[in-house]
């Protein structure tokens, strides 16, 4: 089936919040737009209709899934292909699951997407109920060699297309930009996986060593009160900023007045923000976590330290500081190698996919 004449389904979250999966799914809907490809989308996190059931746990579910399982199984009667971007835990049972097997009785093939970064320790705790499910998909896809391992680990074959990034919108700044401080950034949700309470221990020892440092947090999530309790404990009310939930010309403009992205994580796969980052032009300092250490090389295209070691990260920091010309270096080996990631490269990938499962019907 040739691509321009396939009308594909795409089921997952759109933003807010702006998660990598919910970013993913939104641009590709936008790219495939323009490959003259029909596209029916089910959004997985639609708001609640009336919006006062949000309130009420029992009756929240019902009115969001019942509404959502029959938009899938409309949908999977009306497309050649269903693209399913899928997640661990509740959210596989709930929404990635379902799709499964209603696009299987209607005999529409259906590509699993996966993107969770603790895929390893769900499938060792539920690989029984997610293995059935898989069985019954035409494909399994991951964005990255670190969670085709982990499948593969498991028993599970996959293939890899990897994430997307538009340099469009994720480009370097078109000429130097003065600034007051050495500025770091960080752009994830404000909870414990992702170490935000290391980042700042670790700039609370960079700020011994440079008086002007600030480091910029862009994200909202539970921990909010709790990190800003850290920043005050520690002194660091005028180093530390916290900016909320930004929009992604907000966060392309965060990046171009930085100096280094700093990714604390401590659970990661195939992390948007550390791509968009290298695609601006900024050097990255990240945990070698997950699949992280799949997509950079440490000392050439970002410096990779342990996660929870806020003195290794802020010796990460400070060797930046100290040295210009290898900020540089990171930053125009980053800008080369995540090239690989932009829709020219990927495309094809997916076009030559969909194709190949439509042509199975």
């Amino acid at each position: 089936m040739k691509p321009a004449s396939l009308r594909l389904g795409l089921v997952g979250p759109l933003p807010p919040p702006n998660g990598g999966m919910a970013m993913q799914l939104q641009q590709l809907a936008g790219l495939l737009g323009h490959e003259d490809i029909g596209v029916d989308l089910v959004q997985t996190n639609p708001p609640y209709r009336p919006a006062i059931v949000r309130h009420v746990k029992g009756l929240r579910a019902i009115f969001l899934l019942v509404p959502y399982l029959w938009r899938v199984w409309r949908m999977a009667g009306r497309v050649d292909v269903i693209h399913l971007m899928a997640n661990s835990g509740w959210s596989w049972q709930l929404y990635a699951a379902p799709v499964i097997w209603l696009g299987w009785l209607r005999k529409t093939p259906v590509i699993v997407n996966y993107r969770g970064g603790a895929a390893r320790e769900y499938l060792a705790a539920s690989g029984a109920w997610v293995k059935p499910s898989l069985e019954k998909a035409t494909c399994l896809v991951v964005p990255s060699g670190f969670l085709q391992q982990v499948f593969s680990d498991f028993g599970v074959a996959s293939s890899v297309i990897p994430n997307i990034i538009d340099p469009d919108i994720f480009h370097p700044a078109p000429a130097p930009v003065a600034r007051a401080h050495f500025t770091i950034v960080i752009t994830r949700n404000l909870e414990a996986i992702y170490g935000l309470d290391t980042a700042i221990r670790a700039v609370a020892i960079v700020r011994e060593a440079v008086s002007d440092v600030k480091l910029k947090i862009a994200g909202s999530g539970p921990q909010r009160e709790e990190l800003q309790a850290l920043v005050d404990a520690l002194g660091l009310g005028d180093t530390v900023v916290f900016l909320g939930r930004l929009g992604r010309a907000e966060v392309v403009d965060l990046y171009h007045n930085a100096d280094v992205m700093l990714n604390p994580t401590r659970v990661d796969n195939m992390p948007n923000s550390v791509l968009e980052a290298m695609a601006c032009g900024l050097p990255v300092v990240s945990t070698n976590v997950g699949g992280v250490p799949y997509i950079v090389r440490d000392g050439e295209t970002a410096l990779l330290v342990p996660p929870d070691d806020a003195g290794r990260m802020a010796q990460a920091v400070l060797d930046l500081h100290r040295d210009k010309f290898r900020r540089e270096a990171l930053a125009s080996n980053g800008l080369r190698e995540v090239a690989q990631y932009y829709w020219s490269e990927v495309r094809l990938k997916w076009l030559n996919l969909y194709g190949e499962c439509g042509a199975r019907v």
